[in-house]
């Protein structure tokens, strides 16, 4: 017998005992979402499955709720699939194998997928439920919410009349998030010359910072390779002759870069003054980023003289005027929510070929016309300099409100039961809500969950405790969303 079956709040995890015998990695969740619809055929609810493999499951209200408002209740069906290197289990055919060590759910070897699995099990919980009191339920289960919101994205929310919805994707119990960013990604593309001539090679590597989530962990002011990159090519140019061959930082948009690598050509006379910039700086954001980097290096070898392919000196300069002049990190915090960044970007991608250099930027903010304007500065220094624009995964903010009833009454509920105060909180990254507020003019939003710690990695455990909690804590919201 598995050892979920015996947890407490049994209704709850003999659901989240099958889903995680389900495959419902993102962009593999047609299983999951089959079995959901299985489960709304077996209890006589009605159900909508769209090609995206988002569902949503209708229930009435019960005796006494039935002509209350409706209520969305919504998560997301996959998961993020990691696994330790010893592990043998193919996620894509077969379930994960969860393990209870004291108050925690763990999986072998790979992630648990408690974001967003618990979810999906409180709300076939709900649906399954004849002994709860709840207006009527519209539970949205979405798709590909790991890989973008995809799902939310595609969803034809016409069918849903709620405007009052309870997103449980958060990991922190006690928090509940009522706002958050919107987001775009933007490729900036500028057309560089290349030429060929005989100069001294020199590999230069700006390393060691310590990074981070462009979202929550852009508010810890650290340094960005990329950009440092631009700092450096703008020191020699005060100090030297020199033309760049290469450049490339960073492997994702949403992610700030920790090591840029640059190849770079000058002349023999400069040497000596090219490595003494170079040590020169590299003393110099050591102090400046002390705190938030304290790895941070710039470290060079020195090749040989050589014919060469490398930038001509206009290309050279433009891209040392393009890499000085991008905005990076925090632009603006918030005006309403204390200590919240309001808008931020981070350029994370950068990279060289033959006739371009390209640099992808994650725009944030939680003000619609904050992020439009921060993609209408990138757009007009690359169009100035002669490049282009492209635009990928838009997604709107989810702002916040002055007035929520429901921000009330959750708060409410929290103090009734808990005799303390619950954590009103906004957060710099992108969730479903945001897709959602979009979609449903007036919806009024929270976003809560359990205690979860390490999702996305194979240490990500679930406090069982805190699952019995927050199920209590919904049903008593339910029954009070008369």
């Amino acid at each position: 017998m598995n050892e979920l079956t015996n947890l407490k709040p049994a209704e709850v995890f003999c659901y989240f005992d099958k889903i995680c015998s389900i495959p419902h990695g993102s962009g593999n969740t047609k299983a999951i979402s089959d079995y959901c619809a299985a489960f709304a055929d077996e209890h006589g609810l009605r159900y909508i499955q769209d090609p995206a493999d988002n569902i949503i499951i209708f229930k009435d209200g019960t005796a006494g709720y039935e002509n209350s408002a409706p209520v969305i209740i919504q998560g997301h069906l996959d998961m993020v699939c990691e696994k330790d290197k010893d592990c043998t289990i193919d996620m894509e055919k077969e379930g994960i194998q969860p393990v209870v060590d004291g108050d925690f759910i763990t999986a072998r070897g790979t992630t648990l997928g408690g974001d967003d699995g618990i979810a999906v099990a409180y709300v076939l919980a709900i649906l399954a439920s004849d002994s709860i009191s709840h207006p009527p339920i519209e539970a949205v289960l979405t798709s590909g919410e790991e890989i973008g919101l995809l799902g939310a994205t595609a969803l034809d929310a016409a069918p849903l009349k709620g405007r009052i919805m309870l997103n449980l994707d958060s990991e922190e119990e006690g928090s509940f998030l009522i706002s958050c960013a919107g987001g775009i990604r933007v490729d900036c593309i500028t057309p560089v010359k290349h030429m060929v001539d005989m100069a001294v090679r020199y590999d230069v590597t700006i390393s060691g910072l310590s990074g981070g989530h462009s979202g929550t962990e852009i508010n810890r002011w650290g340094a960005n390779s990329n950009i440092l990159a631009g700092r450096l090519l703008y020191a020699l140019d005060n100090q030297t002759e020199f033309w760049i061959s290469d450049i490339k930082g960073g492997l994702k948009d949403n992610a700030i870069p920790i090591e840029t690598d640059l190849r770079l050509y000058v002349t023999s006379r400069d040497c000596e003054a090219f490595e003494e910039t170079i040590r020169r700086l590299e003393a110099e954001l050591q102090n400046e980023y002390a705190v938030t980097d304290p790895g941070l290096k710039i470290t060079f070898k020195r090749g040989p003289e050589e014919i060469s392919h490398m930038l001509d000196t206009r290309s050279t300069g433009l891209v040392t005027f393009l890499l000085m002049n991008y905005p990076c990190g925090v632009q603006r915090m918030s005006s309403n929510i204390p200590g919240l960044v309001e808008t931020s970007l981070n350029p994370g991608i950068l990279y060289m070929t033959e006739t371009e250099l390209h640099c992808s930027f994650s725009i944030r903010s939680s003000v619609s016309s904050a992020k439009e304007a921060l993609v209408d500065k990138l757009v007009f220094l690359t169009e100035f300099t002669g490049g282009t624009c492209s635009f990928s995964g838009d997604y709107p903010a989810w702002e916040y409100r002055q007035d929520s009833p429901l921000r009330d009454l959750v708060a409410e509920v929290y103090r009734d039961m808990y005799q303390k105060d619950c954590r009103l909180e906004a957060i710099h990254a992108g969730v479903e809500c945001g897709i959602f507020s979009s979609k449903l003019p007036g919806l009024d939003c929270v976003s809560y969950g359990p205690d979860m710690f390490d999702i996305h990695t194979t240490r990500e455990r679930l406090s069982i405790s805190s699952v019995q909690r927050v199920w209590e804590f919904t049903l008593e919201l339910l029954k009070r969303l008369k």
